[in-house]
């Protein structure tokens, strides 16, 4: 008989990565396991923590009517730092839930609880890659410096926040879009509203897009008495998401509105498209929802990036006018 060919998952694969990334095909054998340990075979999670950074700065940009080379430097530095500290923040997140998910068959296949990783390898892997982050923290000001130091808090809290309160969520909101307030600061200087606002914006993105991944794991997560608010809201999830849109759609509009020098009014209207434009994409996003279906779940959930794109557009538009 001929020999059946083995299973992602006996190949190392995770079962949620896309298959044919660039890790499975391209990457050295042994450094396989921990770049799947930060998830580089699936960077969706890369583009969430970045898009925040690129918003901060370019509504910063926008208010000042100032760019320059370290401006460049920013962008290019969040984009590196974000791959950097989502990949420890995946493997501290793993670490956690090393005997969580060995139960959830969507987590099973992952680096720890498959044996691909030892703990030991996880926490100096993590290491690894915060100390490179730390050094890039480093060319940003001061202001910035101290921000990116605060925003180990909710990074460390995240893990265990589904252990004790039904809205996980909003921790991961409050560690995935730090970016805003670290990136402001870093072209200004100092922390103002608007970022705040938009700070608020992009945790209720957050909570509108994670709820849709969340209810990939719903039922493993009820057998397992792991909390969320996939399975806090239900069948009302719908309703839900449509308030979480309301309320990021408004608030990164009155960021804008708050951003924008007064008397640029062209600036101002192509500005304030960001927010229109991610609201459709969220229209849209909730118009294909099927709580049922895990792969539009999936689908949805990756959608984001697109989404999260839209307002980066307009904000480089406005700041070009």
């Amino acid at each position: 008989m001929p020999e059946q060919s083995p299973t992602p998952e006996a190949e190392g694969q995770v079962s949620d990565a896309v298959r044919g990334n660039w890790v499975d095909r391209l990457a050295p054998v042994a450094t396989r396991p921990y770049l799947r340990l930060s998830r580089a075979d699936r960077p969706i999670g890369t583009w969430l923590l970045l898009l925040p950074c690129w918003w901060g700065l370019l509504l910063a940009m926008v208010r000042s009517g100032q760019v320059s080379l370290h401006d460049l430097w920013i962008l290019i530095g969040c984009g590196i730092g974000a791959v950097l500290m989502r990949g420890a923040g995946c493997t501290w997140n793993d670490i956690t839930d090393r005997h969580i998910d060995g139960s959830v068959a969507r987590t099973a296949s992952r680096p720890i609880p498959s044996g691909q990783v030892s703990l030991a390898g996880a926490v100096a892997w993590m290491s690894a890659q915060a100390l490179v982050a730390f050094a890039i923290l480093l060319t940003f000001n001061l202001a910035a410096i101290a921000l990116g130091i605060a925003a180990l808090l909710p990074v460390a809290v995240y893990p265990f926040a589904k252990r004790f309160t039904w809205w996980p969520q909003i921790f991961l909101g409050l560690a995935f879009n730090w970016g805003a307030l670290l990136a402001w600061t870093a072209h200004t200087g100092r922390l103002e509203a608007p970022a705040l606002v938009l700070y608020l914006a992009g945790i209720a993105w957050t909570l509108f897009y994670d709820t849709i991944y969340a209810h990939q794991d719903k039922e493993d997560d009820a057998l397992i008495g792991v909390k969320s608010t996939a399975r806090l809201f239900g069948a009302a999830t719908p309703k839900w998401l449509m308030r979480f849109m309301m309320i990021s759609v408004s608030l990164m509009g009155v960021a804008v509105l708050m951003a924008v020098p007064k008397g640029e009014i062209l600036a101002l209207v192509i500005a304030l498209g960001g927010p229109w434009a991610l609201g459709w994409h969220m229209v849209w996003q909730m118009r294909m929802l099927d709580l049922d279906d895990m792969d539009r779940l999936l689908m949805l959930f990756r959608s984001n990036r697109n989404a999260g794109l839209l307002p980066v557009l307009f904000f480089a538009t406005a700041m070009a006018v």
